[in-house]
Order: structure tokens, then sequence, then C-alpha cells
């Protein structure tokens, strides 16, 4: 019975692309700015040969690259952008031309006013803002008029903030599809995002209950192909709302690492045929946009600490792929956003013999990988990184 558990490092990037000034980003390396830290130790990855992929020693970082246990490959993101739904479509085979719309000024009133005017509220900020900072500055204000906190970031997200006892979550939740309704086309943004939160005025804090609505994929990914074939697609945290529930059989959200890296145990303990898809999202959303580079460093650490049990729970025909869908250097205090960066690619299950790929063209080789994996032509471009012997 062959399974992939394919987990995403969310924001791991090891070094800048080639095209990264045109992103504004400026000699970043989210791997090379957490090595430093005292809090960074992972023999683990490195035993797998996270230092053995191109430009990590290059870098100057320490570690050795001399031997590894995994296959390695570093990936270029062929896609126009470096935000989360492009990343993980792209893993999943599909490049995306153009980067979805951001809105560094704010919305414009052809999105405000029909959502106003669905939801009878009116609206506050409508501004980029970091996510814990815009409560704290509207959310009194939020409470006495009951209008909506709407605000962006450098991602392609439109994101509203309500207080649960103002809002109930599930009356949130309709106002986010009502605003998807309307953000589509031009406007059609990657994610919108459900922020509740609750609290006082001076100590607002948001609850565990956030929920991404995400544009639907526009083509097909190996998620469709895999779950068309029969096989099951299991979507570990917001795995599912990245792809808006396309493709995907089965889906679990989680609260953090922690939990996102037990339930990944949990379904390695089950029987089935296909992949678990796994994002882990506390070194982008805790520590990458918040600059913590300390805190990014201690989250990779604790995984590394826990690779050893998924390795050991690997069975015969199982496959284990580590990568990321991009970089949120948290050295880089030009911005608080991602980072246009190279990914890692780390690939081991039991007789699978370690090479090392370099460099390759497209986040979407690991997307036919996958299906090479189940005799699956993929129907985009990406070409497998499977050796001969280990396809169906």
């Amino acid at each position: 019975m062959k399974r992939i558990f394919l987990i995403v490092l969310d924001s791991f990037g090891i070094g800048a692309m080639p095209d990264s000034e045109q992103y504004g980003d400026f000699q970043v390396n989210t791997l090379g700015s957490v090595s430093g830290s005292a809090h960074f130790h992972v023999p683990n990855l490195e035993r797998m040969g996270l230092f053995a992929i191109d430009g990590v020693k290059e870098a100057g970082l320490r570690g050795s690259a001399s031997s590894h246990t995994a296959v390695v490959a570093r990936m270029a993101e062929a896609s126009r952008g470096k935000d989360t739904t492009i990343g993980h479509w792209e893993i999943a085979g599909l490049r995306s031309e153009r980067p979805l719309p951001t809105y560094p000024e704010g919305f414009p009133e052809e999105v405000l006013a029909p959502f106003k005017e669905a939801t009878g509220r009116e609206v506050l900020c409508n501004r980029p803002y970091s996510g814990t900072e815009v409560i704290q500055r509207y959310g009194a204000e939020h409470l006495r008029t009951g209008a909506l906190i709407v605000y962006t970031s450098a991602d392609s997200v439109f994101q509203i903030a309500a207080h649960e006892e103002k809002v109930p979550v599930e009356q949130l939740y309709e106002y986010c599809l009502i605003a998807r309704r309307i953000l589509q086309g031009k406007h059609g943004v990657g994610r919108v995002i459900a922020r509740p939160f609750l609290g006082t005025e001076g100590n607002f804090t948001r609850t565990s209950r956030r929920h991404d609505f995400s544009i639907l994929p526009p083509g097909i990914t190996m998620l469709d192909q895999l779950s068309g074939s029969g096989r099951d697609v299991i979507a570990v945290g917001k795995i599912k709302d990245i792809f808006a529930g396309k493709g995907i059989t089965e889906a679990v959200y989680t609260g953090g690492n922690e939990e996102g890296i037990g339930r990944t145990l949990e379904y390695m303990e089950r029987d089935f045929e296909g992949l678990c898809f796994v994002n882990l999202v506390d070194y982008d959303m805790l520590y990458g946009h918040r600059r913590d580079v300390d805190g990014y460093a201690r989250a990779l650490s604790y995984f590394d600490r826990r690779l050893p049990e998924i390795v050991e729970r690997l069975k015969p025909e199982d496959i284990l792929m580590l990568t990321a869908d991009h970089g949120c250097d948290p050295a880089y205090t030009a911005t608080t956003d991602h980072t246009r960066e190279y990914t890692p690619f780390l690939m081991a299950g039991p007789g699978i013999p370690p090479r090392n790929l370099g460099t390759r063209s497209s986040f979407a080789d690991i997307g036919a990988t996958v299906l090479d994996y189940f005799g699956i032509r993929p129907e985009f471009a990406g070409e497998s990184m499977l050796s001969d012997g280990y396809r169906n």
C-alpha cells in the first residue's frame, strides 16, 4: 500500500531567488538567518541532507554537507509571486503566470460598496496591517459601532476581524463568503480570512477559529488527479482551505505545528493509499511575519526533534517529502512580508537511495513526483524526481 507524506514547513526558504529584487527582497535567506540563532539545532535535518542542497553551504551555514540519507534538491519557484496560495498551487502542479492581486493602498470602493451593502455593516481600517496590532487599534471602535475590521497584507488576502461577542463566528464566516463571492476576476484575491478575536480594550487576543476561504484553483492539480484515480488525498492544517477543498477526500484542521505533527503521526498509523498533505504554519504565522529569529529557530529545532518519530513510522512503501512554499526571512526588517526564495526538498523512504538533484526549475516537480509514484501521468508541466525502480 503506497503512501506519501508531504510536509510543507511554511515559509522555510533557503536563499534568495535570482529575481528576488524584483519583489523588493535583497539578500534574503530564511535558513541563513535562523541558523545564526543559539536556539537552532537540526541534526536530523542535517543527516537527511539539508546542508547538501545547492547554495546552502555557499551561504556560509554551519553543518555537514559531506553525506546525506535523503534525496535532496533546491526548488525554484516558476510562478509569479511569493505567497502561500501560489506556492502550494505550484507544488501541486499549477503554475501562476500572474501574481494574485494585492492592495497596498487598501481595497477600492468597487469592492467595499457591495460588501457593505450585503453585510449591512460599515468597514474600519482598510489598509495593510499586522493582524495582532489591527485589533488593538480598531477593536474598541468595532465593539462600539459594529463595523467590521477589514485589512490586508503584502499577501493576496482580504481579512475580516470581528469580536466573537459582537459578531458570532458563524456570522463572520457568512460575511467572508459574501466577500469571497465579490472578490472574483481582477479582484480575485487568494484568500478571504476570518479573524475572530476576544477580550477587552487593551487586551484583545485572536482566537483559534480562524478560517480561510480560498479562490478555486484555476486548473488541474495533483490532488485532482490522485483523488480522481481513487486514491486518498488527506489534508492536514490549512491545505484544504488553500485548495478550496478541490481534489481533497479528507481533511483535518490544526491549531499549530505540534498538533499538525501529532495528526500526521496518527495518519501514519492508518491504512490508506495516496497522499497525506501537511502544512505546518507556525514558522510563517508566528515567527516569520513577526520577525522573530529565535522563535523561528526554536520551531525548526522542535520539528527536528520530532522528525525521528515520523521517519520511524514509515512503512516499506512509504515516502516522506519535506519542502516549503516560499520564504519569510525573520531577520529581514525592510518589510514583514514573505520573501522570494528557493525552497528545500528532502525525500526519504525505506530503500530510496540518497541523491543530490541540484536545482529544479519548478515546485511542480514535486507534484509530478507524487503522481509518478502512483503510476499517473501528470496533466501539468513537471518532471518526476523518482529514480528507476520506484515507479508503479
